[in-house]
């Protein structure tokens, strides 16, 4: 989802008033992001509050590509690394992911082995139908085992348009929420729905009823269950002793827009791409009787900072012995503190820019290849800059370009180099950066092996449905990663 899809943002068509309520009850938070353009490092990033580069979910494989969890990818999250639900279990969360995982789908990468004690969702997005016998047809899970695969058991009409998961996954959130409450249990949830992902979908009740065609549609019924679930939690009592933040994995992706896409509003290019519209996201916390009502933050925060800011809600300590990129948010929440920070936006191996109040400056642009752009792949559709959505990797690191985010939040205006403020920007910025890279160790990248043979074949559960396939001979290779 993009930054400009939602009504508190701005978007014209006001399809979000549970959202937009959520908002005007919480904080908005207008300068937040994510830590990768992409969908898997984003989520290994909110779930461990490290830079993807830190927690390995990045490739090595080419300079400055976009890597992420498909279905023979070998890699995921390495048990080295800590989850929040891992931690959260020390002070007696009982934690629940529902929706898509795609932190691997290999048995040891499981959500259950990382600190989750429930799960009903995917370990990747829907995409299919596939055949099973040159691709497999993506399992749903509950807990350890699947019981199911997409477009099988869990129908996705890609003429329509029609699926009900956005409903299923709804009651889910709803009983877990219930169940948890009767048993006076504290808990953390994790709702991962994925109806904006193309191919877009939305329950019957949603088709055709939104302005915006069928992504509008999709965007219409996760505002309605948010409703519903904030709601709940008012009904059983719980909602001022229950802390809700709702944000997106990376920017919307243009380039299955318009009638897939969302809205990056006045950011440039879109998801794939470390151009704001590609990482800043839409982000709204909730919190009744804690949080004032109708704030709007400037705080720099990232997904990140989700890590650190529940373990400081939950009474815990981040650990200590590694590099924690997140910070905790709850003095800019309650007492509208502005913490001073960086955000770095990283593609792959490669920091391409970093910002520093409000510039940013890039040391690496790149927005996709000639090769792929001539095949019609297009990540900043309508939107070309001179010089800086460029088709090659272009390398500013002696000459950065810059850009005030306050004036020109579409990254149009590049500052002259020759500038006083240019010269003023980049003396506080190189500090930054030389900081930045000193602590940098790169984790072991997870992301540059493939192999068919580790498909879902046969995922847990297999046998007791009928559903197991017969796997190819394994053949690892380099995974190829274009953008």
């Amino acid at each position: 989802m993009g930054w400009g899809d939602l009504g508190a943002f701005g978007e014209p068509s006001k399809e979000t008033p549970n959202l937009d309520q959520m908002a005007s009850e919480g904080m908005l938070f207008l300068d937040f992001y994510t830590a990768n353009p992409l969908c898997s490092p984003s989520r290994a990033a909110l779930l461990t509050g490290r830079l993807p580069v830190r927690n390995g979910f990045y490739t090595t494989n080419a300079h400055a590509r976009n890597a992420y969890t498909p279905q023979d990818i070998v890699g995921g999250i390495p048990d080295s690394e800590l989850l929040l639900p891992e931690l959260l279990k020390k002070a007696g969360y009982i934690n629940k992911i529902i929706g898509k995982w795609h932190l691997g789908h290999r048995p040891q990468f499981h959500p259950l082995k990382h600190g989750f004690d429930e799960w009903f969702g995917s370990p990747n997005c829907h995409f299919g139908p596939f055949d099973n016998r040159v691709l497999p047809n993506i399992p749903v899970y509950r807990d350890w085992e699947m019981i199911g695969r997409y477009y099988e058991d869990f129908k996705i009409d890609l003429k329509t348009g029609e699926a009900n998961l956005t409903q299923i996954y709804l009651q889910e959130a709803l009983d877990f929420i219930s169940k948890q409450q009767a048993s006076q249990q504290p808990f953390f949830l994790y709702w991962a729905i994925d109806a904006t992902h193309a191919p877009v979908y939305a329950s019957k009740h949603f088709l055709g009823t939104s302005q915006r065609g069928l992504y509008g549609d999709a965007v219409r019924e996760i505002d309605d269950s948010i409703g519903k679930i904030l709601k709940h939690l008012q009904k059983l009592g719980i909602s001022e002793n229950t802390f809700v933040f709702f944000t997106s994995d990376n920017g919307a992706a243009l380039i299955s827009a318009p009638k897939q896409g969302g809205s990056n509003g006045r950011f440039l290019c879109g998801k794939q791409t470390t151009f704001e519209g590609g990482m800043r996201e839409p982000a709204i916390a909730w919190w009744p009787g804690h949080i004032p009502a109708g704030g709007v933050s400037h705080q720099l925060g990232n997904v990140m900072d989700l890590f650190t800011t529940s373990l400081s809600l939950a009474g815990l300590q981040p650990p200590s012995d590694r590099q924690i990129d997140g910070i905790d948010l709850l003095p800019a929440m309650l007492q509208g503190k502005l913490i001073d920070r960086p955000i770095f936006y990283y593609r792959g191996n490669e920091m391409m820019a970093v910002r520093v109040g409000l510039y940013k400056a890039h040391y690496w642009t790149w927005s996709n290849s000639w090769e792929e752009y001539s095949k019609g792949i297009d990540f900043c559709p309508g939107q070309n800059v001179s010089g800086v959505t460029t088709h090659t990797q272009e390398e500013h690191t002696n000459l950065p370009l810059l850009f005030h985010l306050g004036r020109d939040p579409g990254e149009k205006y590049p500052l002259s180099f020759a500038s006083d403020e240019y010269q003023r920007a980049m003396e506080q910025i190189s500090v930054v950066v030389q900081q930045h890279k000193v602590t940098m160790v790169p984790g072991e990248p997870q992301l540059n092996v493939c192999d068919k043979a580790v498909m879902n074949w046969s995922p847990p559960g297999c046998e007791k449905l009928g559903k197991c396939l017969k796997p190819p001979k394994s053949d690892p290779k380099k995974c190829f990663w274009p953008h």
